[in-house]
């Protein structure tokens, strides 16, 4: 008999064990030995595991996604309407109007509570990058921190190709790159030396790495100072007419790359092959990619590979009137309002965003962090960047319709890039295609 009832207690526990349990899942472009695998390390082997420690009875599982960043806000999208999706998704900052203003997502606070508002956190994180993850006044998310774009350059390509010193060079104009890329042509005809994204394929690293690196060194944004789309400007035309040197009349870069669906990927292989020197991305690609133990490692990283500032067309031509351009964004993670443990959910993300936690993620994937009490160490590639480029960076606008217009901005490249049109017509078709979105109202004709 007490055999029985103590058989019965047991089981009661264990049922209740069972009841209480509360399941959370994070979803983000990651996958183990894939893309944004330091990522994925520092969530499976310190961030689940010290969660659950100190929260008995959570179980937190991964679900790693290996398709693009376009396939993934799909899925996003897909999930969220239905009512499903991970309690904690990765998100791009940009994404967020169009998911807010599409009844997708909620602010912080709505789904995690109160306590959102009263994490400690806030105050270590400027405002500048508090909104990368921020729509209407309203908190939706926290970035993994922020990002610069450059040149990365192969110095050991260079050298052989007889460009002196590269270590030291630094560019002051477009033309001074194109001469650059021309030299490394002739040296190894084979050879593509320049790589600016360009294409729909690539979607918003084409924008973010490759058009707006050269619209703001002609000196202006998507947008005028008074909040208008400029849908023709002469900036535009020489954007593209940069691209159509490029790529079109001396093959200083491959079109075939742009139009592919793994076309970065690709771009990306050039790199560590050598096949190309000069590569414009973002600080990822240094910290990522190209990292020890990655698929696009490049042997002896920190001795054959740096960076140079990004000039504009012409010394002073650039917005506001800079020599050099770069612009910021920011990922991060979101809170699913579908979740059944919004709170805990909360409680999850905030400690993701510790300090303790990001130190920690400091030893996996070294990068200019959220909170401004996280040092980057040991990374002096980071630390200059940083240092050398947040003096002349901007960051996307934060409208719904921004990605319908960095759409039509990407398909402009395309057609140039692969011969369709010339750079005058489709500067004609993005022109119309804005006007459409946004209303002819809210537009400019900057050649008018």
């Amino acid at each position: 008999m007490l055999r029985t009832i103590r058989t019965l207690l047991v089981t009661l526990v264990l049922a209740a064990t069972i009841a209480h349990a509360q399941n959370l899942s994070i979803t983000f472009r990651g996958v183990a030995g894939g893309v944004n695998a330091q990522l994925v390390e520092w969530i499976t082997s310190y961030v689940i595991p010290t969660f659950e420690a100190n929260n008995p009875g959570v179980n937190v599982e991964l679900i790693e996604f290996g398709g693009s960043d376009e396939q993934l806000k799909q899925q996003y999208a897909l999930d969220l309407a239905v009512g499903g999706g991970a309690d904690i998704m990765g998100f791009d900052g940009f994404w967020i109007p169009e998911f807010v203003e599409g009844g997708l997502l909620q602010p912080l606070n709505v789904v995690g509570g109160p306590s959102v508002d009263a994490w400690e956190g806030w105050s270590q994180i400027p405002d500048g990058l508090e909104s990368l993850m921020a729509f209407g006044g309203e908190r939706y998310g926290i970035a993994n921190g922020t990002d610069f774009r450059m040149i990365h350059l192969r110095y050991d390509v260079m050298e052989e190709a007889g460009i002196e010193n590269p270590e030291a060079w630094q560019p002051t104009s477009w033309e001074e790159v194109l001469d650059a890329a021309r030299i490394l042509k002739q040296a190894n005809p084979n050879s593509y030396p320049l790589q600016i994204n360009a294409g729909t394929s690539m979607g918003e690293a084409t924008t973010m790495q490759g058009y707006y690196m050269l619209l703001l060194g002609t000196g202006h944004f998507l947008l005028d100072e008074d909040g208008k789309w400029i849908v023709r400007s002469q900036g535009i035309l020489d954007a593209l007419d940069l691209y159509e040197t490029i790529y079109v009349e001396e093959e200083l870069g491959d079109p075939r790359i742009q139009l592919v669906q793994d076309g970065r990927n690709r771009s990306f292989a050039n790199f560590r092959d050598g096949a190309t020197a000069m590569l414009v991305e973002g600080d990822w690609f240094y910290r990522g990619p190209t990292s020890p133990g990655q698929e696009f490692e490049v042997a002896n990283r920190d001795e054959v590979m740096g960076w140079t500032k990004m000039p504009a067309q012409a010394p002073g031509a650039g917005l506001r009137g800079q020599d050099f351009v770069t612009i910021s964004g920011g990922t991060g993670f979101a809170l699913n309002p579908n979740s059944d443990n919004g709170e805990l959910a909360w409680e999850l993300l905030a400690f993701m965003n510790s300090k303790e936690a990001l130190d920690e993620a400091q030893k996996t994937q070294p990068r200019i962090r959220i909170r401004d009490d996280v040092p980057v160490p040991d990374a002096p590639f980071l630390t200059n960047t940083a240092a050398a480029l947040g003096q002349y960076t901007t960051a996307r606008p934060n409208q719904s319709v921004y990605a319908q217009v960095s759409y039509e901005a990407q398909l402009m490249t395309e057609r140039v890039v692969s011969g369709e049109m010339t750079p005058e017509q489709a500067m004609n078709e993005y022109a119309q295609a804005v006007i459409e979105l946004v209303g002819e109202e809210n537009t400019v004709d900057l050649l008018n």
